[in-house]
């Protein structure tokens, strides 16, 4: 299968990964959704790791044998995981208290990072008409963050903006680690993301402690369904776009494009699933930044 194709399939799950996550968090706590969702990650994983150490050749598929690490590569493991706890701690934050209609563009914007980062670290040269796609995301951003103000929301003072932003571009980072990892170091696609959710667990079981203990002033959190189906959902997300990048022709700038792509499902079916306002206004936002994701892929 090809690395555009798996790209875009893990667009289309990515699309209902997001809305499983706005109904996790929506009026609940957040760190133990993020918590408990990235244990049932790591449970899928857990098994086949203790599998592939006992017997690796019994194990019926290579996309399934996860291959042992040394300590080095066991630290890149833990610096993914950070990498992402870092943003999806922000990212979720945001989530809770911005509609989605709003937050879903404005991580749509994340290949524009993503791109700079391609070109200065792996030399990838967006076309002319990528350039037009770059322009255009940054120019429908811009205005979609007018229309926001409608909803009592100034980007420039609005804190949750900033964590969705930070988010944002940390996610963009996690990108381009994730390109490093699977295409100049030759990871494999089990091998990274078994690992990833394993420290996962790791990462967020401090912050995930201190909520439990009071440490800080916290939300309540009742138990959803839809928690447990945010992990098992990127287990399936990332797996896609894990296999594309072990393509030695993918380019990471366009398969990030591609997964923004997302961005219709979140938005479209959020807007009926949340009733939120001003989806007309914003909708014009919203197709003008998916056109400018288009031009940075066909480019």
């Amino acid at each position: 299968m090809s690395w555009l194709l798996l790209g875009l399939l893990s667009a289309l799950v990515m699309g209902f990964y997001e809305l499983l996550k706005k109904q996790s968090v929506k009026d609940n706590a957040v760190l133990p959704v993020l918590f408990l969702s990235t244990v049932a990650s790591a449970l899928v994983w857990i098994p086949l790791v203790i599998w592939s150490y006992a017997s690796p050749l019994s194990v019926p598929h290579d996309l399934l044998l996860v291959k042992q690490l040394n300590l080095q590569e066991h630290l890149l493991m833990l610096l993914k995981s950070a990498i992402v706890c870092g943003s999806w701690t922000f990212s979720y934050f945001a989530l809770k208290h911005l509609p989605i209609t709003l937050v879903a563009p404005i991580r749509s914007t994340s290949p524009l990072f993503v791109i700079v980062g391609a070109v200065i670290l792996y030399g990838e040269a967006p076309s002319q008409l990528q350039w037009v796609g770059i322009i255009l995301t940054v120019g429908f951003f811009i205005g979609i963050s007018l229309v926001g103000r409608k909803e009592g929301i100034r980007f420039e003072s609005n804190r949750w903006i900033g964590l969705l932003i930070i988010g944002t571009v940390l996610a963009a980072v996690s990108g381009l680690y994730d390109k490093y990892l699977l295409g100049t170091l030759d990871f494999d696609t089990a091998t990274v993301q078994a690992w990833f959710s394993i420290y996962l667990v790791v990462v967020f079981l401090p912050l995930a402690y201190g909520w439990w203990k009071g440490w800080w002033t916290r939300s309540a959190f009742s138990w959803r369904w839809t928690i447990p189906l945010i992990g098992l959902t990127l287990l399936v997300v990332d797996f896609l776009y894990f296999e594309a990048l072990t393509d030695p022709e993918a380019m990471v700038s366009i398969i990030s494009c591609l997964r923004r792509g997302s961005v219709l499902i979140s938005f479209s079916v959020g807007y009926v699933l949340f009733g939120e306002r001003n989806f007309f206004h914003k909708l014009p936002f919203m197709l003008g930044i998916l056109a400018g994701i288009i031009l940075m892929v066909i480019g």
